[in-house]
């Protein structure tokens, strides 16, 4: 009898859990890795798991799977909806789902680890399943690396990794090349000097700072860039002042920036940096603080491992059934693994939307409201046959790689 695939999906979905804070989800997988008799280390990388399936000569393979969920409260209507709660880092207590299908990711790779053990007798090489935590951060992938992973596991040829997304279910969006941008993470607190709400006067007033640096980033995008290149800068969270009469002497700004290359990081950063200095500067301000929170790399698929990838699903699946999404602004931290073991990475995103759904939303033009994205408090993938694609993508993608037996 093998794994139950959907219950263990809708039991992780009911039981999200923050980034580094993956213990139980550590506990299911590890559970289901000794049902299947795959040796496995854990708490790599703080919540990290990563699986080893050995099976004579032939080319490393990395499956690569992410674990946490988000400070989402899930709006779904599910039955197997989350009503889990969590602690975030600065000590809050906050709702948590699993808003970006990272449960889906990890039942996938489960199903594929038993359909790769069950096949060992047609395939050849070694396959290193890796259950990342800390996606969201953007510092699960380094963190494993740190403690280890590269050198207690063998050093892959190809790293593979997928992504559930709103596409219709049995399609794949892959394409050679940049895959998804390079982001950074900022914090930015800008620094004022409080006093009386009554006498502005006496203060430099860091919220007015504030909504006049929000306001002027906006024209990086809008009046700086090549409206023929891609770049985002969002302020994604305001912090400051605590009661209406008092004007506080800091303000706290958090921005999320993406770009397909360096070069692009390099003139957005510089850009960013301007303008948050000078905004300060007007104000008679002293100089503001910039903090970089996290950096995350392009992910950039190579030419010829997707090529292959490419092919192979649509001999599975039909010459139909893969596309080219174009770039997602979107970022991730995948690409970390292969970067830092020198291996080629093939990382594509596979739908989990009702094609007749998504059909008439496209029709109507309502592909935005309709169909919920990730992060969303309603995106929830159809649990079939999202979760089957998801388990034959990885499986085809592998055996692609690995050695055939006669």
């Amino acid at each position: 009898m093998g794994l139950d695939l959907e219950a263990i999906y809708t039991d992780l979905h009911r039981h999200p859990e923050l980034s580094f804070q993956e213990t139980r989800t550590a506990g299911v997988i590890a559970a289901k890795l000794e049902e299947l008799g795959v040796p496995f280390q854990e708490g790599i990388g703080k919540t990290g798991i990563a699986a080893r399936i050995d099976n004579g000569d032939g080319p490393v393979v990395w499956l690569r799977a992410d674990t946490d969920g988000l400070p989402v409260a899930e709006q779904t209507g599910l039955a197997y909806a989350s009503t889990a709660r969590g602690t975030d880092p600065a000590g809050n207590d906050v709702p948590v789902m699993h808003a970006c299908g990272h449960d889906m990711h990890v039942t996938a790779m489960l199903g594929a680890v038993e359909r790769l053990v069950a096949t060992k007798s047609e395939w050849s090489g070694t396959v290193v399943v890796v259950f990342q935590p800390a996606e969201e951060y953007g510092a699960g992938a380094q963190a494993m690396i740190a403690d280890g992973v590269l050198d207690r596991f063998p050093k892959p040829d190809v790293v593979l990794g997928q992504h559930v997304t709103p596409l219709p279910t049995g399609v794949v969006g892959v394409r050679p090349g940049t895959q998804m941008a390079a982001s950074d993470g900022l914090t930015v607190t800008l620094h004022g000097r409080g006093g009386h709400g009554s006498r502005p006067h006496s203060t430099i007033d860091p919220i007015v700072m504030a909504a006049a640096t929000v306001m002027r980033l906006q024209t990086i995008v809008s009046r700086e860039i090549d409206p023929r290149d891609v770049a985002v800068v969002t302020v994604g969270s305001i912090h400051a002042g605590l009661k209406n009469n008092i004007i506080p002497a800091e303000a706290t700004l958090e921005l999320s920036l993406r770009y397909p290359d360096d070069a692009a990081r390099d003139r957005v950063l510089e850009k960013v940096d301007r303008i948050v200095r000078a905004e300060a500067a007007a104000s008679g301000a002293e100089e503001p603080t910039i903090v970089t929170v996290h950096t995350l790399p392009p992910t950039i698929n190579d030419d010829e491992a997707t090529a292959r990838v490419t092919d192979a699903l649509r001999r599975a699946f039909g010459e139909d059934s893969v596309l080219d999404p174009g770039m997602f602004t979107g970022s991730e931290d995948v690409s970390w693994f292969a970067r830092e073991s020198g291996a080629s990475l093939v990382y594509w995103f596979w739908g989990g939307v009702d094609p007749q759904r998504f059909a008439d939303a496209s029709a109507a033009g309502t592909l935005e409201r309709d169909i919920p994205t990730n992060h969303s408090p309603y995106f929830a993938p159809v649990l079939q046959p999202t979760l089957d694609r998801g388990v034959e993508n990885l499986v085809v993608a592998a055996r692609e790689f690995l050695g055939v037996v006669q």
